[in-house]
């Protein structure tokens, strides 16, 4: 990446995250710079001043481009950039709760669920986060999460994915397990309590969690529980190994998602499960001006 990419561009730092509110920030500024590249089809322009804003400062470029322009800003993206890099700025350009949604609204879309990424934002995100997740899913969508969830999911998973949504000591003998008692256990516990649980569970049975689930449970429901499991042991270590597919949707989905928040965990997970940097990584894997956005979003070498 060229060292001088960010150098006029000063960041304000105090959080975990990689991407935070710029702190000589211009809109109108901004909106004639954009305005300029997106005529131009200037990619690195609108890479440069896209990825080193915060969302909240993003919907103000938004704003301020709609009323001075009299036209949309991500209409405007659309038209000028295409592939993964066109998607992953109109991801950012996302407000952060609406992008949220969108994520599971596109896991549910098609002909298969993506399971995964379902578990992903359930496991990774507070009551809070969720209710207000699923308000912004009903404003965008007109639809109700958890309807949507019910006709997408079924059995003993559907019961897991709700009561995520919604708010293990089972026996562990035996060739099959209830999944009633995980699912209630998981799901209605503090972090910290669970993990007391869980190597309290491992100690008594002599066997590590993630291998009693493998074991004792198969298809969706198993998938499901090795995620809340690995999120509850440690959501940072669960979504650097979810980067390491380097597949774009997931890598896209978990920048974006994490860019203002805990990125900087998930990367210091990241080197110490791969022995690599996420850095490194994303230079061996992608390319181009999509690369340099991925790159503008990781922030740095690790």
């Amino acid at each position: 990446m060229d060292p001088d990419y960010f150098k006029s561009h000063e960041m304000c730092w105090g959080t975990l995250g990689t991407v935070r509110p710029f702190s000589n920030f211009h809109p109108d500024r901004d909106v004639v710079e954009i305005q300029a590249a997106l005529d131009k089809k200037d990619a690195l322009t609108l890479v440069r001043i896209l990825t080193n804003r915060s969302n909240a400062q993003r919907q103000v470029i938004a704003k301020t481009f709609g009323e001075t322009t009299q036209k949309d800003l991500a209409a405007g993206v659309k038209k000028a950039l295409a592939g993964d890099l066109e998607v992953l700025l109109l991801d950012l350009l996302m407000p952060s709760l609406q992008y949220e949604a969108h994520r599971l609204q596109q896991a549910m879309a098609g002909l298969g669920t993506d399971e995964e990424t379902l578990m992903e934002i359930l496991c990774t995100r507070s009551g809070e986060q969720l209710q207000e997740i699923s308000a912004a899913y009903k404003q965008l969508y007109k639809k109700d999460l958890e309807k949507e969830l019910k006709g997408e999911t079924s059995g003993d998973f559907e019961k897991l994915v709700l009561a995520l949504l919604n708010s293990l000591l089972a026996s562990l003998n035996g060739k099959k397990a209830d999944a009633g008692p995980w699912i209630n256990i998981l799901t209605s516990r503090d972090s910290d309590h669970l993990n007391n649980v869980l190597m309290g569970l491992e100690l008594e049975s002599g066997q590590m969690v993630e291998e009693a689930v493998e074991k004792r449970f198969a298809g969706d429901l198993r998938l499901g529980l090795k995620v809340l499991v690995e999120c509850i042991q440690s959501p940072d270590v669960y979504l650097a190994r979810r980067l390491t597919t380097l597949k774009t949707s997931i890598v896209q989905g978990i920048m974006v998602s994490h860019s203002e928040e805990d990125l900087l965990c998930i990367r210091v997970a990241y080197l110490k499960l791969t022995g690599t940097s996420l850095y490194t990584a994303l230079q061996k894997e992608f390319k181009g001006d999509h690369l340099q956005a991925l790159l503008a979003i990781c922030r740095s070498e690790d």
